[in-house]
């Protein structure tokens, strides 16, 4: 599997709702780069943590996949539903692909939407 088809495979499945889980390595490392920078080792780590942004997605989009050999950069729009009604949010997410999963995986976004 390229590097585009394991990304557009995550991201489909992410707005269907089931089966993204499957295109993340075990072994992945995520990073969120908005302050405090935070980093998780581990799918199971990963998962444990973001499931409550998971489980808040109403609806997603794709705006644009830059893709250069094993890496790629998408720019995403999230709507989502918090506890104070739902809200928006733009991210830059940035994947790293080995034989066909997610083996790392970066965020970028303002955090200043999200609740507290």
């Amino acid at each position: 599997m390229t590097t585009k088809e394991t990304i557009d495979g995550y991201f489909d499945s992410l707005k269907r709702g089931n089966g993204w889980q499957s295109f993340l390595a075990g072994d992945m490392t995520f990073t969120s780069y908005t302050s405090p920078v935070k980093q998780l080792h581990g799918k199971d780590a990963y998962l444990e943590s973001t499931k409550r942004f998971y489980g808040s997605i109403q609806s997603m989009q794709v705006r644009d996949v830059l893709v250069d050999g094993n890496r790629a950069v998408a720019l995403t729009h999230y709507n989502l539903g918090g506890p104070n009604g739902p809200f928006t949010s733009d991210v830059a997410e940035v994947f790293e692909v080995k034989d066909g999963k997610i083996g790392s995986f970066g965020i970028y976004f303002d955090s200043a939407p999200f609740p507290k």
